[in-house]
């Protein structure tokens, strides 16, 4: 792959380097409101949290919640390499209507800075911001009302897709580190996560050579100032800390055609053997590609997928 500026670079159908020296996206970040769901019934609307940085939630909440009831909370990173997508991007908000009503949840979707015009750690630094500002909430007396009568935050989830799954692993992380502990995390979904490492593993020697390729150099465009693509936060292998990690379960979910899937399954067996004290369940999507729940909500595979994702967070 040439870096020359004398041509563009095209990463992943996501973004362009342009011999001019600009970064353009070729997917635009195209929006859709918040509001009452028509097909769930559930409710959402933003929230910014930082007026400094702009950054912003968007909450959802069930259709009838039970009035004194507190309900499991949902934090929820999405996807998009670091560089795009939104937490108001029509690829999730139907999904998080889904998830929300289906798991009876209180989902905070996080809309943190994107790369390369803020690169990592900002992302990271955004994300950790809103687990505070969701803390601010434990005593009822927080800024924002759906989650001081709704949000159970003694049974809090942290979730992901892609990118959005590599930054719940590292705010798990952060979680288990922090003396002050700032919010309890019961459980973290890590949807076909956006791992890496120097030294190819699996099918990657091969099969998806080309795929590694680019998912390594999409790594590098957000975040230059780091380590490479060994980096700790993106290769869990080499982090000292993982036995810190601030949850006792995990719930892995990789497909069968998706690039990531060697990744998903070398990170189930980092996290078994890192002494962390904690368990880790494995779901493979057959036939199915990356992050495909998004594009199909209604087939049998996204659908048995918010299914397993509900009885992670509600076990009978």
């Amino acid at each position: 792959m040439s870096t020359s500026l004398e041509f563009p670079i095209h990463f992943h159908g996501l973004i362009i380097h342009s011999d001019n020296g600009r970064w353009e996206r070729s997917i635009r970040n195209d929006t859709i409101s918040a509001g009452t769901d028509t097909l769930t019934g559930v409710q959402s609307k933003d929230v910014v949290i930082s007026h400094e940085s702009n950054v912003f939630v968007r909450l959802y909440i069930p259709k009838t919640p039970i009035p004194n009831r507190k309900l499991p909370t949902l934090i929820y990173y999405h996807g998009g390499a670091f560089v795009t997508k939104s937490a108001a991007s029509p690829t999730y908000h139907p999904t998080l209507n889904l998830i929300t009503t289906e798991s009876n949840v209180i989902a905070v979707s996080v809309n943190y800075r994107l790369a390369p015009e803020y690169p990592l750690p900002i992302a990271y630094e955004d994300s950790w911001e809103t687990i505070k500002w969701v803390a601010g909430h434990v005593r009822g007396n927080g800024p924002e009302s759906w989650l001081n009568d709704h949000a159970d935050l003694q049974n809090v989830f942290l979730a992901g897709d892609s990118a959005g799954a590599n930054i719940a692993h590292n705010m798990a992380i952060r979680v288990g580190l922090n003396h002050e502990k700032v919010i309890n995390i019961e459980g973290v979904v890590m949807l076909h996560p956006y791992f890496g490492g120097k030294d190819p593993i699996g099918a990657e020697s091969e099969k998806n050579k080309n795929q590694k390729e680019l998912i390594d150099f999409a790594w590098l465009q957000a975040n230059p100032s780091g380590n490479g693509s060994d980096d700790l936060q993106f290769n869990p292998g080499m982090d000292p800390n993982l036995s810190a990690f601030g949850s006792s379960k995990i719930l892995v979910c990789i497909a069968e055609k998706d690039a990531l899937r060697e990744r998903g399954l070398n990170y189930k067996k980092v996290m078994e053997t890192s002494g962390w004290n904690g368990q880790v369940e494995l779901m493979e999507s057959k036939g199915e590609g990356h992050v495909f729940f998004f594009s199909n909500t209604s087939c049998e595979n996204s659908r048995f997928l918010r299914n397993r994702i509900s009885n992670f967070i509600n076990p009978s």
